[in-house]
């Protein structure tokens, strides 16, 4: 791998291999400087060791009725390597704790090491005379079992963040470039803007650019989740990762390395994952409470067990077991976990979370304002309506309309032209073009004269249009629609509606939302006719029309006055204080730096659908958050009064190992119940 890459690969996308930022980010500083392996190793030299421990041990001898082999030496056995066991798996835990407390946030290091303290001081002062049983086994099977419970969570948490991984792996490590005619295989950072490079059939696109030469289809669903692959041509601009089809393809490179749209979306998803919510906080403070109510329990034990005349053994094996079953290790892990999954599903989708709090709040929304140009519409021109005279098709006068204004750079003709294109009609050669000023165009289609313009070309050509057609040209200019007439050998063939065209993709968009009990507003500062168009169009609630850039984020404010809780999407400069107001600000990718950087949510594509797809995925990942939540304070509950030994007089005793087995057991299910949020289908409405 390049050295460009490497650098990026290691400061972004190595999540859960062992940076302090990483963890810091999940408010697992206890793990800074961890790893899956280096808890793998030390749990099976730790369980290697622990066995002869426990083997030994007079009291399991006893309970299970046999008789370890006696030899010189033999009796300190279970002292020598539970002490083993104690510095080397139990420093981790024991470095932990210190960061803990001098950082002033006692937690589940904490507890551990407290646990694992008291047992080692114990036992080791029954070796040096003290009258009672050591607990050497206890010892070093907690020891054991909690490296055990923060392997599986290292790797819980090595999974979840490991899409980051894959995307770095989609860079490619060399690239083709092509000067003066010759090729020559580099490494990407040896690349620079505006040099041509090639790629081949099946390559990925090492760097973005514009497409210079060739034509192709790219999958780029690994950057904006659409699983159709993109028709791309000269002109268009493509992204690096993603993959080429079967065309050839030479493209100008316009970013390398960081400054490409992949690394800005592995940017944002590593600090997604590394920011705070409000859930967070709360896991955090609950943590903390936890520690303090165990400590305050395991005090109140040794009390109440030693005012009974409780064996000083026995009363330090519940104070022990105390500790260690009321760990916070779940809560620690509850929270982020859900996150990093969640934050890693919306990035597979085309959802980036810049800020968790707007995921968060997502899930309260009572309405979404849309900016209308560029979002709920596509930004173009495109005939939105077509009335055509007795006798004559819709597509036929589109065919002929479309193959005169071929030879036009007219913003209307490009959309009249680009309607053609989308309906797949074919368009035969124009003769004799020429554009009459002010009036419109004329050309000759299959030997038949034909003219093309506005209500000026009426005038000059003297066309009576009928009734049909005129009573579609009024209501289209009601709506604010540009109306083009099309006129054969002087007369009136068909008129057209032209507007900036409504995405096939915000019908199904508005429903949703529809469907979730959402409010639905535009705003805009186009006309309040041509505003009404499209909301009745798609079925929008409210509409702000006629709204100047600086006017659109008071908007907003007003819909807040209300007690909403309000979502902005926009794609302009225009709509970055708007972005920035709303609770929720949704900025389209595919629009400017400022109003991607002013927005809590970046969608990759240019698609109004993902909106619901970003309710969704809040609400279901609150419901996780709470269920993780609710499990991992909730079982403390009934452990903590078994672990401190209020059911002995019914037989019912916890040892340590029980105890370290039943938190573990807490923290593998929150982590299982975790992972049941990749399940989520964010396609299905």
């Amino acid at each position: 791998m390049s050295q460009s890459h490497s650098d990026h690969v290691g400061s972004q996308g190595q999540q859960g291999h062992g940076s302090k930022s990483d963890h810091e980010g999940h408010d697992h500083d206890q793990h800074a400087g961890h790893s899956v392996e280096m808890f793998r190793n030390k749990f099976w030299l730790s369980f290697a060791l622990t066995i002869p421990v426990v083997y030994w041990s007079e009291h399991i001898q006893e309970l299970l009725g046999y008789s370890a082999p006696v030899f010189p030496g033999s009796q300190f056995i279970p002292a020598l390597l539970g002490t083993v066991v104690f510095f080397y798996g139990g420093l981790v835990f024991l470095r932990g704790a210190w960061h803990e407390l001098t950082s002033r946030s006692p937690g589940m290091m904490t507890l551990i090491s407290l646990a694992i303290t008291v047992a080692f001081l114990f036992s080791l002062a029954v070796e040096l005379g003290f009258e009672a049983t050591a607990l050497w086994w206890e010892l070093a099977t907690l020891v054991t079992i909690m490296l055990l419970g923060h392997w599986i969570e290292m790797r819980s948490i090595s999974q979840a963040q490991g899409a980051l991984q894959e995307l770095a792996k989609l860079l490619p490590d060399k690239a083709t470039r092509l000067a003066d005619g010759e090729t020559e295989e580099v490494t990407v950072d040896q690349l620079s803007e505006g040099e041509l490079v090639l790629v081949r059939p099946g390559e990925s696109v090492p760097v973005d650019g514009v497409i210079k030469k060739g034509k192709s289809e790219l999958n780029e669903a690994m950057i904006t989740g659409e699983s159709k692959p993109a028709s791309k041509t000269e002109g268009d601009e493509v992204i690096a990762g993603t993959l080429n089809g079967e065309g050839s393809l030479h493209v100008e490179v316009k970013g390398v390395g960081e400054d490409t749209k992949l690394s800005g979306i592995m940017r944002l998803v590593s600090e997604a994952q590394k920011s705070k919510s409000r859930s967070q906080n709360l896991a955090d403070r609950a943590a903390q409470l936890l520690t303090g109510v165990a400590i305050s329990v395991a005090l109140l034990t040794l009390v109440a067990w030693q005012l009974v005349g409780a064996e000083i053994d026995f009363t330090v094996v519940r104070v022990v077991t105390v500790l260690v079953i009321a760990c916070p290790h779940a809560l620690g892990l509850a929270v982020p976990l859900v996150v990093a999954i969640s934050t890693t599903i919306g990035a597979q989708g085309g959802l980036l979370v810049r800020d968790r709090k707007g995921l968060e709040d997502a899930r309260n929304l009572d309405a979404v304002v849309f900016d209308k140009t560029g979002t709920l519409t596509l930004g173009e021109f495109r005939v939105v309506d077509i009335v055509a005279a007795d006798g004559s098709s819709e597509d036929d006068a589109l065919r002929i309309a479309a193959s005169i204004e071929a030879e036009s750079e007219h913003p209307l003709a490009r959309g009249i032209v680009q309607t053609a294109r989308e309906r797949e009609i074919d368009l035969p050669d124009a003769e004799d073009f020429h554009a009459m000023t002010g009036q419109g165009v004329a050309g000759t289609v299959d030997g038949v004269k034909y003219h093309l313009g506005g209500p000026a070309l009426l005038d000059h050509e003297d066309v009576d249009v009928g009734e049909e057609l005129q009573g579609a040209a009024d209501e289209a200019a009601d709506r604010g629609q540009a109306v083009i007439y099309l006129i054969r050998e002087g007369d009136a063939m068909a008129v057209f509606a032209v507007a900036d065209g409504i995405r096939e993709e915000s019908y199904q968009a508005v429903r949703s939302l529809h469907n979730r009990g959402i409010e639905v507003a535009m705003l805009t500062g186009d006309a309040q006719a041509v505003a009404d168009a499209v909301a009745r169009e798609l079925g929008i609630d409210t509409v702000f029309a006629e709204v100047l850039p600086e006017d659109k984020a008071s908007k907003i404010k007003e819909m807040q006055g209300q007690g909403k809780v309000v979502a902005m999407v926009g794609d302009g400069v225009n709509d970055a204080p708007a972005l920035a107001t709303a609770d929720v600000g949704i900025a389209i990718g595919a629009g400017t730096d400022v109003a991607v950087e002013a927005g809590h949510i970046v969608l990759v594509r240019s698609d109004p659908r993902d909106i619901p797809r970003i309710v969704k995925l809040s609400r279901a990942t609150r419901s996780k958050m709470l269920q993780n939540l609710w499990w991992a304070a909730g079982y403390n509950i009934v452990a903590l009064p078994l672990a401190a030994g209020v059911a002995f007089g019914w037989g019912i005793l916890l040892s340590p190992a029980v105890g370290a087995v039943l938190m573990s057991a807490s923290t593998v299910i929150v982590a299982i119940n975790a992972q049941f949020l990749r399940r989520l289908d964010l396609g299905t409405d």
